[in-house]
């Protein structure tokens, strides 16, 4: 359980970045993805969590 809250905190550290380094840009990047039409929102999501997937499997596999 450690492990996991370890984890979702470097997740949260991650996402705040962008925010905090470049809010105006952050918007300007919500707006975008306002425009975006679903399907596309939906395959890059998917394509995310292949990625991030394959990553924690290179890690583990790695360790």
């Amino acid at each position: 359980m450690k492990f996991f809250f370890c984890v979702m905190g470097m997740v949260m550290i991650v996402e705040g970045l962008p925010y905090f380094i470049a809010p105006h840009k952050m918007q300007q990047m919500v707006m975008l993805i306002q425009q975006m039409p679903e399907g596309s929102l939906r395959r890059f999501g998917f394509f995310m969590m292949l990625a991030g997937l394959a990553v924690v499997y290179l890690a583990m596999g790695a360790g």
